[in-house]
C-alpha cells in the first residue's frame, strides 16, 4: 500500500549526457584508418628498399597514426556506448579528451624516435635510391591530404572557436594526418636536393626538423588535453567572473567558493557557494544564469550569514 503513495520524481532526474552526434566524424575516422594502414606498409616497404630516412620517418610516423586513428575511434564508441551510464557522473565527454591526450603521447614519442633516427643517419649515412623514395613520398602526401580534408571537414568547433569548444578527439587524429603530410613534403624536399645537388645530409637534417616541429605539436595537444582532464578552466574563458558578477548583481549576495570545468565541447559545470543576508532560492540564482547555454551543470549552495557577511564583502 506504501507504494501507492509514493511520489514519481524521475521528471527532477538530470540527464548528464553532453556529448554531440559524433556518427559522421567517427565513421570519417574509420576511412581514414584504412587508408592510412595500407600507404603506411607501402612507405616503410619502399623506405627500407631505398635506404631513404625521411621515407621511412614518415612510414614509422604513419603507422603510429594507425594506431592513435583507432583510439580516436574507440573513444567514439564508447562515449556513446556510456552516454546513459549514470556510473559516469558527468557524462562521457572526457573520454575523447583521454583519447586525444593518449594519441599526444603517441605524437610525441614518435618526434623523439624521428629526431634519435635522423641523428643516426646523420652520422652513418646510407645510400638513398632517390627515384623510388621521391615517387613513393609524392603518393603519401597526395594520401594525408585527402585524409586530412575528410578530417578537417568535421572538426567540431563551437562560439569563438577556442580549443575548449573543440573536439579534441578529433583534432589529435587530425593533427597526426597533418604531421604526416607535413613530414611528406620535408622527405620530398630533402630527396629532391639529394637527387639533383648531391645533398645526401639534407634527408636526415630534415628528419630532424620535421621531428622538432612534430612534437611542438604534441605539446600543444598535450596542454589543452590535461587541462581538461584535471578540470582546469580553460584560461581563455571568462565564465567564473561573468558567474560571480551575476550573482553577485543584487549587491547582497556574495560567492565565496565557486569551481568551473569543462565536461564536454564547449560544455561546462559549475559548483557555487552563496551567502547573503537574504539568499534567494536556488532556482532564483540559476535564473541569473540563465542566458549561459554552456552551462549544463549547475549545483548551488546557499547560506544566510549576517556580519560575518559583511566582512566578507569588505575584504573582497
Amino acid at each position: 500500500m506504501s507504494q501507492m503513495h509514493r511520489t514519481d520524481h524521475s521528471q527532477f532526474r538530470k540527464a548528464h549526457d553532453f556529448v554531440p552526434d559524433f556518427s559522421h566524424a567517427e565513421r570519417r575516422t574509420r576511412i581514414v584508418i584504412g587508408i592510412t594502414a595500407a600507404m603506411m606498409v607501402v612507405e616503410i616497404a619502399v623506405g627500407l628498399m631505398s635506404h631513404s630516412m625521411a621515407l621511412l620517418a614518415d612510414g614509422w610516423h604513419m603507422s603510429t597514426h594507425v594506431i592513435a586513428f583507432l583510439i580516436t575511434a574507440v573513444a567514439y564508441y564508447l562515449a556513446r556506448r556510456h552516454a546513459a551510464n549514470a556510473r559516469f557522473s558527468f557524462g562521457t565527454g572526457k573520454i575523447g579528451v583521454l583519447g586525444g591526450f593518449t594519441s599526444a603521447v603517441a605524437l610525441a614519442i614518435v618526434a623523439l624516435l624521428m629526431a634519435g633516427e635522423s641523428v643516426h643517419r646523420l652520422f652513418t649515412p646510407l645510400t638513398i635510391h632517390f627515384n623510388e623514395a621521391i615517387a613513393i613520398a609524392c603518393v603519401g602526401l597526395l594520401v594525408n591530404l585527402g585524409c586530412a580534408v575528410l578530417l578537417r571537414d568535421h572538426d567540431h568547433k563551437t562560439g569563438d572557436g577556442g580549443a575548449h569548444h573543440q573536439d579534441l578527439n578529433l583534432r589529435a587524429a587530425y593533427l597526426h594526418v597533418l604531421a604526416d603530410a607535413f613530414t611528406s613534403v620535408l622527405a620530398i624536399t630533402a630527396l629532391t636536393g639529394g637527387k639533383f645537388f648531391g645533398w645526401a645530409w639534407l634527408d636526415p637534417v630534415v628528419g630532424i626538423v620535421g621531428s622538432v616541429v612534430v612534437f611542438s605539436w604534441a605539446y600543444t595537444l598535450l596542454r589543452d588535453t590535461s587541462g581538461i582532464l584535471l578540470d582546469r578552466t580553460p584560461p581563455s574563458s571568462d565564465l567564473p567572473d561573468q558567474i560571480r558578477r551575476a550573482v553577485e548583481s543584487d549587491g547582497d549576495s556574495l560567492v565565496t567558493d565557486l569551481h568551473v570545468w569543462q565536461v564536454g565541447i564547449g560544455k561546462f559545470a559549475a559548483m557555487i557557494s552563496v551567502v547573503a543576508h537574504q539568499p534567494k532560492s536556488s532556482d532564483s540564482y540559476r535564473e541569473l544564469l540563465r542566458g549561459h547555454d554552456e552551462l549544463v551543470h549547475v549545483t548551488i549552495e546557499t547560506q544566510h550569514c549576517g556580519e560575518e557577511h559583511e566582512s566578507l564583502a569588505g575584504r573582497d
